[in-house]
C-alpha cells in the first residue's frame, strides 16, 4: 500500500524528471491565485474585502497571457520576465484597481535570479522593481505610499534575493560535489602511482640481487671448469663459492618476492633488509670471487635510516658487480663510506682497464653505455647505473659515475641522512657521462 509520504516523493521525482510539466502546473496554480486575488477589493478600511468586485475581461486576458508565459520560464527566462513585466505594467496603467498580474512577474524574476549571475540579478531586479513600483504609484488611484504599492517593491525585491540565494546554494553544492569527485580521482591516481613506485623498487631489488650473485656464480663456475682437471681442490673451493652465492641469491630473492605476498599469507619474510652492517660479508663474497676489495673507510656512526642504509648497500653491491664484470683482469676495487654533515658519501673506485666495448668514449659503439646501446658490447647493456641513480635520487641524493683520470672507474653517491621520498628526478649532465652499464 502506498503511503502519503512515498506518494509525494514519487510525484516530486516525476516532476523533477519532467520540468515542462512542472512549469505548466506552476503556471496553472499562479493563474488560479491571480484570479482569486482579482476578486478582492483593497478597500479603504480595515483590509481587503472579497466578493465586492469582479475582474474585467481585459484583466482576465492579461492574467491568462502572463500565466501562459511562465510555462517557458526555464527555456527563455529573460523573455518571460519581459513579457510578464510588460503585462503587469499594462495592468497598472489601464486598470484601477489592478488585478494581481504582478504574481507572474515575481515568479519570472525569481527564475532569472536563480539562473544568472549576481550582477545580472542586481541590474534586472532593480530595473523591474523600479518600473513596476513607479507604475503602481503613478497610475493607481491609491496614495503612492499605500501598502499595495510598497508590496510591489517588497515582493519583487524578495524574489530577486530568493533566486540569488538558491543560485548560490546550487553553486556551493556543485563545488562540493566537484571537489569530492576530484579528491576521489586524485586518491585513485595516488594509489596507482604508489603501486608503480613499489613495483619499480622491487624490480631494482631483483636486478641487484640477480646481477650480483649470478655474476659471482658465473665467475666461480668458469674457474672451476678451468682448473677441474689439474687442481681439483681449487675447483672444489670454487664450487663451494658457487653454492654459497646461489644460496644467498635464493635467500634474497625469497625476501624480495615475499614483499608481494598478502598480509595474511603464510611464510611471510621476517629477515631484515641488507645494509651496511653486512658490508664485510658482501666484500668477502667478491674477494672469494677473485676481486681484491679494500674498504678504505667504513662509517661507524649511528645506524643510517633504513632506506638510506639499503640504498648505500645496493650502490656498493652494484658497483662492485660492475667492476668484477667489466674492469678486466687484475683490477682492484676500493670502497669508502663517509659521513659529511647531514649526508653519507659512498665511493667505489677501481683501477681496471676493461674492454673497449665496455669503456666509455671509445670507438666501439656510439650509444650510451648506461643502456647498452653501444654496438660493440658483446653481451648487451644492463640497467645497473640507471637503477642506482633512480634509487639515490628517490631519496633526494645524487649519483655520478665515470672514468677516472689515469684509468679505472669511479662511482660516487651522496645520500641525505634524513631520507625523503618523492618522484625520481632526471639525472643531470654530470651523472650521465662515462657510465659503464
Amino acid at each position: 500500500m502506498t503511503t502519503l509520504p512515498s506518494g509525494f516523493a514519487r510525484a516530486r521525482r516525476w516532476l523533477r524528471d519532467h520540468p515542462l510539466a512542472f512549469d505548466a502546473t506552476l503556471a496553472f496554480c499562479v493563474l488560479i491565485a491571480m484570479i482569486c486575488g482579482s476578486f478582492a477589493d483593497p478597500g479603504k478600511g480595515h483590509g481587503p474585502t472579497f466578493g465586492t468586485r469582479t475582474p474585467e475581461v481585459f484583466s482576465v486576458l492579461l492574467m491568462v497571457l502572463a500565466a501562459s508565459a511562465l510555462v517557458l520560464r526555464r527555456r527563455h527566462p529573460m523573455a518571460v520576465l519581459a513579457v510578464t513585466g510588460g503585462l503587469t505594467a499594462t495592468e497598472y496603467i489601464f486598470m484601477d484597481p489592478p488585478a494581481p498580474v504582478v504574481m507572474s512577474t515575481v515568479i519570472a524574476l525569481y527564475t532569472v535570479a536563480s539562473r544568472t549571475d549576481r550582477p545580472t540579478t542586481w541590474r534586472v531586479g532593480l530595473l523591474t522593481m523600479a518600473v513596476l513600483t513607479v507604475a503602481a504609484m503613478v497610475f493607481g488611484s491609491t496614495p503612492w505610499y499605500s501598502q499595495e504599492n510598497l508590496g510591489v517593491f517588497a515582493w519583487t525585491g524578495m524574489a530577486s534575493a530568493a533566486g540569488d540565494a538558491v543560485r548560490s546554494r546550487r553553486a556551493f553544492v556543485d563545488a562540493i560535489r566537484e571537489r569530492a569527485e576530484r579528491a576521489e580521482r586524485t586518491r585513485e591516481e595516488e594509489a596507482r602511482r604508489r603501486v608503480a613506485e613499489e613495483r619499480l623498487r622491487i624490480a631494482r631489488d631483483l636486478h641487484d640481487v640477480v646481477a650480483h650473485h649470478i655474476a659471482l656464480v658465473n665467475v666461480q663456475a668458469g674457474v672451476a671448469a678451468h682448473v677441474m682437471d689439474k687442481r681439483p681442490d681449487q675447483a672444489k673451493e670454487a664450487l663451494a663459492h658457487v653454492r654459497d652465492a646461489s644460496r644467498s641469491a635464493l635467500n634474497e630473492l625469497r625476501v624480495t618476492v615475499g614483499l608481494l605476498r598478502q598480509s595474511g599469507d603464510p611464510e611471510a619474510p621476517t629477515e631484515p633488509a641488507p645494509g651496511l652492517a653486512v658490508l664485510d660479508e658482501l666484500v668477502t663474497t667478491f674477494r672469494n670471487a677473485g676481486l681484491p676489495v679494500e674498504v678504505a673507510g667504513a662509517d661507524r656512526g649511528p645506524k643510517l635510516p633504513a632506506a638510506v642504509d639499503l640504498a648505500a648497500y645496493r650502490v656498493i653491491q652494484e658497483a662492485l658487480t660492475n667492476v668484477r664484470k667489466h674492469a678486466g683482469a687484475g683490477a682492484r676495487a676500493e670502497v669508502s663510506v663517509v659521513r659529511v654533515g647531514v649526508t653519507a658519501e659512498i665511493t667505489v673506485l677501481d683501477n681496471g682497464r676493461g674492454s673497449a666495448a665496455r669503456r666509455p668514449g671509445t670507438e666501439n659503439g656510439g650509444g650510451d653505455p648506461a643502456d647498452g646501446s653501444g654496438t660493440g658490447a658483446p653481451d648487451g647493456g644492463g640497467h645497473g647505473l640507471l637503477g642506482m641513480r633512480e634509487r639515490v635520487t628517490a631519496l633526494g641524493g645524487a649519483l655520478t659515475a665515470g672514468p677516472r683520470y689515469g684509468g679505472g672507474f669511479r662511482v660516487h653517491a651522496i645520500l641525505p641522512i634524513e631520507a625523503r621520498t618523492g618522484e625520481p628526478e632526471p639525472p643531470g649532465p654530470a651523472a650521465v657521462t662515462g657510465e659503464r652499464r
